[in-house]
């Protein structure tokens, strides 16, 4: 649902706020949240254009929050890379839709509106908070978009008609 540049620059600013004691490099914040260096600088360069980071140069330069982490929605930091844009109007432009939505893009908007709602909700404080006193909890294995059960799981495999089964 969110692009790698909104969860890059989740990833940077969470790591961020996590380390407010001196600017972190690129580099540094690249190693931790393994995120390509090169493509996180550009992702960076947005976050510092949008008022969320700041750049210091030099020798002990590096990048910092702008503002505390209790102030940076979860929304305003994917706004700044990747901005979730709402449905304004019919894309498939038919004439009885003029000037409303179908029902389905309709209930599409909704949810992402609900999607807004409750990131602009979230701070970065808050993910803070709940990283440090988290349980770890099983993610569950994807290909592509659908979920797999783990090769364990899985039914064996009748043998193919004509060949004698594995010994």
């Amino acid at each position: 649902m969110f692009s790698s540049t909104s969860e890059y620059a989740l990833r940077a600013v969470v790591h961020l706020a996590s380390n407010p004691d001196k600017p972190c490099t690129t580099g540094e914040i690249a190693e931790a949240m393994k995120v390509p260096a090169g493509y996180l600088s550009k992702v960076l360069q947005s976050l510092a254009r949008a008022g969320i980071v700041s750049a210091q140069r030099g020798p002990t330069g590096g990048f910092t929050l702008d503002r505390h982490a209790d102030r940076i929605s979860v929304l305003d930091v994917i706004n700044a890379v990747d901005p979730i844009e709402r449905i304004t109007e019919c894309p498939i432009d038919l004439p009885e839709h003029a000037a409303n939505l179908c029902p389905l893009h309709a209930r599409l908007d909704e949810a992402i509106a609900l999607v807004q709602t409750a990131l602009g909700a979230s701070t970065i404080a808050e993910m803070i908070e709940k990283r440090r006193g988290m349980t770890t909890r099983p993610v569950a294995p994807t290909i592509g978009r659908r979920p797999i059960r783990p090769t364990s799981a899985r039914p064996a495999e009748a043998p193919k008609r004509g060949r004698k089964p594995a010994r």
